[in-house]
């Protein structure tokens, strides 16, 4: 009898310079459904790349049963072919990192190899039903470049001012050198102005989003610029489900770190996630420690209890992400006695 196909997917595994790709079917044999990956070649990650990855799936799939790309989130890597394939009308599936690896672990996959994660992910798409990747409000793509930006900016201005006050503690200070790190500086702060208008302009030409950064900023801690930040690079939260992948995505959550079958050493934050927002949520924080009862009191028992600040201080990071997202989508202010409310009507 004749295999009866169902559903392929191009799983792809995304890097920098080049896109690992894996090709997965699913049909019925015998009256059972099976899966499997039948292919995979490794293109590179630009247009001439796209093109040619684009040739060889046509030459290796049945143009007569439906093709869904799938890959993961990574950071700015995977948007370029997120966006050709989405413009050549191709179903794409964008997933969270970590639905990736949780689905990779079950798995009977002992090494993890850019092949191997490209074939998961093949397998993941088949298995699953995703949704359909749509690009991000023009305004989304706008505030992300602006508040990056800003953000190299910052580094490089704190870089020039450490190497100034190194060079003006010199026995012989160059007086040259000096002026143009001071040049520099004034022309990086004369910047930053010109980015910080453009943002609020952006965020003025949508009252949607003004909207939800008016509430979101209720939050303590919580600035119009952090609240750009988080809302540009989650698209509007359009790939989160819950506050557990927001915070994976982030790189905020904990992984706990094994040595044999049963001794446990220090727990860390994963750090895989989006740096830009992980780093967005640092100064925030420890505002709202110093000046928020409730993040103030979190903050302390985890001190208190495992003696290291830092975790304590990313556990805030932690929750003020989490309330953002809650912010957002319920569209109400920031209530201090929320959980007591919560309580009380529960």
């Amino acid at each position: 009898m004749t295999n009866m196909l169902l559903k392929q997917v191009v799983g792809i595994d995304v890097a920098q310079k080049e896109l690992v790709v894996s090709l997965g079917r699913m049909d019925i044999r015998a009256a059972m459904e099976v899966m499997e990956v039948y292919a995979n070649k490794t293109f590179a990650n630009t247009k001439g790349g796209f093109m040619a990855l684009v040739s060889w799936i046509s030459k290796h799939t049945d143009q007569s049963c439906p093709l869904r790309f799938v890959m993961e989130a990574t950071g700015v890597y995977h948007e370029a072919l997120a966006y050709h394939l989405y413009d050549k009308n191709y179903p794409v599936s964008i997933v969270m990192p970590n639905k990736i690896s949780n689905f990779f672990k079950t798995l009977e996959i002992k090494t993890v190899t850019d092949k191997s994660m490209s074939a998961a992910i093949a397998m993941f798409g088949l298995e699953k039903q995703l949704d359909n990747w749509t690009p991000p409000k023009k305004i989304y793509r706008g505030l992300r470049q602006l508040t990056r930006e800003r953000s190299q900016l910052i580094a490089e201005r704190t870089l020039i001012k450490n190497q100034l006050h190194a060079e003006q503690a010199e026995a012989f200070p160059g007086e040259d050198t000096i002026s143009r790190m001071q040049k520099r500086i004034k022309m990086i702060d004369s910047q930053l102005k010109e980015i910080l208008t453009e943002i609020r302009v952006t965020i003025n030409e949508d009252m949607a989003i003004k909207s939800a950064l008016d509430i979101i900023t209720t939050i303590p801690g919580i600035g119009i610029l952090t609240a750009a930040v988080v809302l540009a690079e989650t698209n509007g939260f359009d790939l989160i489900r819950s506050k557990k992948q927001l915070t994976s995505y982030a790189g905020l959550d904990v992984k706990e770190k094994e040595s044999g079958t049963s001794v446990k050493g220090k727990s860390k934050i994963s750090k895989r996630g989006n740096k830009h927002l992980r780093k967005a949520m640092y100064m925030p924080a420890l505002s709202a420690i110093r000046h928020a009862d409730r993040y103030k009191a979190i903050y302390t028992r985890i001190v208190s209890r495992s003696g290291i600040k830092m975790k304590a201080a990313v556990a805030v990071q932690r929750k003020l992400l989490e309330m953002v997202y809650t912010i957002y989508k319920t569209n109400m202010p920031y209530n201090k006695n929320y959980l007591q409310v919560m309580a009380e009507n529960s």
